[in-house]
């Protein structure tokens, strides 16, 4: 049937093929006979243009040669001017006579065909006499003005033959040259009128191609399309069938891909009945179990382990029913008292038979479990050992709390607790019988109450200043670099290269002031430093603090070692680290001996809220 219907659409295409074939041909000639036809009017045109052309100079030199005569009978004597006349008149009336016969009979050296028309011819044979009897009466001008005898001679005669035919001749070379007109217009209708047809015999090819050709043809066409339309459809559905079952079997593929990975891992293989007796076991296997050839129909689970707990486990797991493939780690003991570890995988054969057996998959991970086991092992003492750093650790936070508190009690019972005893002695041997005593008593009283003042400003600023918790990090450095420098009388400087105030996390804040202010404490205390300079800065998001000094400085490779001890200065370093650990931070602390050390703190922010305090 398809083959039939190929060899009918073939059919049909050579059919269409030979019509169009002849419509585009006939189509071709009648452009062709339209362009012979055009050109031969054309050539008609331009002979018609000279024939009116020359037909109409006639009267002009009609009227010329008369007009010549004339003005050689009205001239004087003068030879020249006479000859000069002749002359004229003898080239006037010769290119009159020549054309007046090209007109009729044809001449090729003007460009004028033979006359045929009858109608003109007779209009021709009316016009000779006259234009013969003009032709003779300036013949006889010109030959007696040649004649030096018959110069003198009047030619009245000659000029009244002109004068009276000359009306005669331009009426009825007028009637001529209507008629050339009238001739032409006559051909130029009968062109239009095989334009026309022509045009219709176009238009009719044209209708039989719209009808015969190009309406089948576009049946065909939109037929033949439905037809693409529609196998589309199939083979979309013929592809999407495809699709589904190479997905199935690439789903079919991946499984067993996923069992040969199992068999090609496992290396230890077996296959038992129903009943967990042996079928099959590999030598492998075998080796492995530190067995050599065994009988075939006893139980596997009494191959695998000596340990009765662990047989009954095996023998329960491998002949219970199942459907799906199972795996597990199973830990088994073998004849020589060895301790195996195994990962075993399960396998249900025949399911949708009752006589169901079993593959057993193995791969021995006794390596990986001692690893693990070591692994277990380090990560508890890892572990432990954390603990016991943690407990250090805590120690040494609660010994650093204590020494902090001892350091403010001795501040408060050395300073301000004998500036009070001081007060409370002075005030009580005040007498005001001696005015003189007591004035210097008094006065001595407002220093040492100053001194007091100053002393409990201090204490106070060195456990909380209010400038943290009011303004935040940058006043609170600015403040305590202007009260340790009245303090002490070192030189010690706040530079805020961010340009404004910047509030952070209170705990942050609070952890990197304490840091600061410990930096800066030591470097009066060890570095001997007279010149300090705070310098804080934010740039996307990371604040940094350096600290400074031009102080005697120290070998920096000794930090950790420094940092271990009980001592003052290790216990600083240390608490000044765990500060900064604790808030995610980073400390770096840079000295050479001789040339001053510099603390850097950095701290990447994760929210900020702009002030704009300078």
């Amino acid at each position: 049937m398809e083959s039939k219907q190929q060899a009918l659409d073939i059919a049909t295409f050579l059919r269409v093929r030979k019509w169009y074939l002849l419509a585009i041909a006939a189509i071709a000639l009648t452009i062709i006979v339209a362009q012979i036809l055009i050109q031969q009017h054309l050539n008609s045109q331009l002979n018609d243009s000279r024939v009116i052309n020359v037909a109409g100079r006639q009267r002009a030199l009609s009227q010329k040669l008369v007009k010549e005569a004339l003005l050689l009978q009205t001239l004087d004597s003068n030879k020249f001017s006479r000859q000069e006349i002749i002359n004229n008149l003898s080239q006037t009336l010769f290119t009159w006579k020549t054309s007046h016969n090209g007109l009729q009979k044809g001449n090729d050296s003007i460009g004028l065909p033979r006359e045929g028309n009858v109608a003109i011819l007779r209009l021709f044979a009316d016009l000779n006499p006259h234009h013969e009897a003009m032709v003779l009466a300036a013949e006889t001008i010109i030959n007696d003005g040649d004649n030096p005898d018959m110069r003198s001679t009047s030619h009245q005669e000659e000029l009244q033959v002109l004068l009276a035919n000359e009306q005669l001749f331009l009426t009825k070379m007028d009637a001529i040259v209507n008629e050339y007109d009238i001739q032409s217009k006559e051909k130029l209708q009968r062109l239009k009128f095989k334009e026309y047809l022509l045009l219709a015999f176009s238009l009719l090819i044209l209708f039989l191609e719209v009808v015969f050709i190009f309406r089948p043809l576009s049946i065909q066409i939109r037929e033949t399309i439905s037809k693409l339309i529609q196998n589309q459809k199939k083979s979309e559905a013929t592809a999407f069938e495809v699709k589904r079952l190479f997905t199935e079997k690439e789903k079919s593929l991946q499984q067993l891909q996923e069992l040969n990975f199992v068999i090609d891992n496992a290396a230890l293989f077996a296959s038992t009945r129903k009943d967990g007796t042996v079928v099959f076991i590999s030598k492998k296997f075998l080796a492995l179990l530190e067995r050599e050839d065994i009988q075939l129909n006893i139980p596997l689970s009494e191959i695998l382990t000596e340990n009765p707990g662990q047989q009954q486990y095996l023998r329960e797991v491998l002949t219970s029913k199942r459907k799906n493939i199972r795996t597990e780690e199973i830990k088994i003991e073998t004849k020589t008292g060895k301790r195996l570890w195994l990962d075993m995988s399960i396998i249900p054969m025949h399911l949708s038979s009752l006589e169901q057996s079993i593959l057993i998959l193995c791969s021995d991970i006794t390596e990986r479990k001692k690893n693990q086991m070591k692994v277990e092992e380090l990560t508890k003492q890892n572990y432990e050992e954390r603990m016991r750093q943690k407990q250090l650790q805590a120690s040494q936070i609660v010994e650093g709390q204590e020494e902090e508190r001892k350091r403010i009690a001795k501040d408060i019972h050395d300073g301000i607790g004998q500036m009070l005893t001081a007060l409370k002695f002075n005030i009580e041997s005040i007498n005001t019988d001696q005015k003189e005593r007591t004035k210097e008593k008094i006065a001595y009283l407002k220093t040492l109450t100053a001194d007091l003042i100053k002393g409990v400003r201090t204490a106070t600023f060195n456990l909380t200043p209010p400038e943290l918790e009011d303004h935040g990090i940058f006043p609170a450095l600015q403040k305590m670099t202007i009260e340790l420098s009245k303090l002490t009388g070192k030189n010690i400087l706040f530079e805020n290269k961010a340009g404004g105030s910047i509030r952070f996390d209170s705990l942050a804040e609070t952890n990197i002031y304490r840091v600061t202010q410990e930096a800066v404490n030591n470097a009066i205390k060890y570095a001997d430093a007279n010149y300090i300079l705070v310098s804080i800065n934010y740039v996307d998001g990371l604040l940094s603090v350096v600290i400074d000094d031009d102080g005697k400085g120290f070998d920096s490779s000794i930090l950790d070692k420094v940092a271990k001890n009980n001592s003052e200065g290790g216990m600083g370093v240390f608490f000044m680290k765990e500060r900064i650990n604790y808030i995610n931070g980073r400390l770096f602390i840079n000295s050479i001996p001789g040339e001053g050390t510099r603390v850097t703190i950095n701290y990447k922010a994760r929210e900020t809220v702009l002030n704009g305090v300078d």
